[in-house]
């Protein structure tokens, strides 16, 4: 099989995660609670991904301060992005579902872009990167369409959105296999600094915020988000063990 169609079906993994999460939030009824906590789940996966997985791959093989501009060029690109949709999407309440779509969109990404740098040293990374990611992938994925319905999105649109997923995985495979498997280690490893710059933005201002407005907080909130870091770095573990 063509080294690259097996980057592509690794790929498809963590896509099929996050639609299987968001099938789920389909079938189910959902709370304005329930929204809140998945939402906070799937921040402390965004947050987790950025502190276990690509800030310290980063560091570990680039000069810092390369890390540290890649990232604060991430960050400035979250807030671009934020601007663009408020602005041209009809005001920052309408904004609000489509950050948190374009976060795990991000994340997906990330998610191809690792597995597509990861096959160049070998199909085994690749595939511990992809099956790590499927779990994790399924919260953000109910989070992401319980929020549009929770918004009143037609549940076409809903389901199409979710489908879409699958177009960043592939496309961050494609650009980790054939545009960054030639350059720099360095250049390599600011790419993921710079996904982690747009990613920790896009859980704090958007996931949580969404998650605050969804339902008022109760004291047993701020586990979910714990929860969903700690899920993350238990499969990130095992998986990379």
């Amino acid at each position: 099989m063509d080294p690259y169609l097996q980057v592509l079906a690794l790929a498809l993994l963590p896509a099929f995660g996050n639609f299987a999460g968001g099938a789920v939030a389909e079938l189910v009824k959902t709370s304005r609670r329930t929204l809140s906590r998945a939402l906070h789940v799937a921040a402390g996966i965004v947050v987790a991904v950025v502190a276990i997985e690509l800030m310290p791959e980063a560091l570990e093989g680039a000069a810092p301060w390369l890390v540290v501009l890649g990232f604060c060029l991430g960050g400035a690109a979250f807030i671009l992005l934020d601007w663009g949709i408020e602005h041209f999407g009809g005001g920052e309440d309408a904004s609000g579902p489509w950050m948190v779509y374009a976060a795990v969109f991000i994340d997906l990404f990330s998610d191809g872009l690792m597995i597509g740098v990861g096959s160049v040293v070998s199909f085994s990374l690749a595939l511990v990167l992809a099956i790590g990611q499927v779990t994790a992938d399924i919260p953000e994925g109910f989070a992401t369409i319980a929020n549009f319905r929770d918004k009143g999105v037609k549940r076409s649109t809903r389901l199409l959105l979710s489908a879409s997923f699958v177009i960043a995985t592939l496309l961050g495979a494609s650009i980790g296999y054939w545009l960054l498997r030639d350059q720099s280690e360095s250049l390599k490893l600011t790419a993921l600094a710079f996904t982690a710059g747009l990613l920790i933005l896009a859980a704090i201002e958007e996931m949580l915020g969404e998650a605050h407005e969804a339902a008022e907080d109760t004291r047993y909130t701020a586990a979910f988000f714990i929860g969903g870091f700690a899920l993350f770095t238990l499969v990130a573990s095992y998986f990379e063990a």
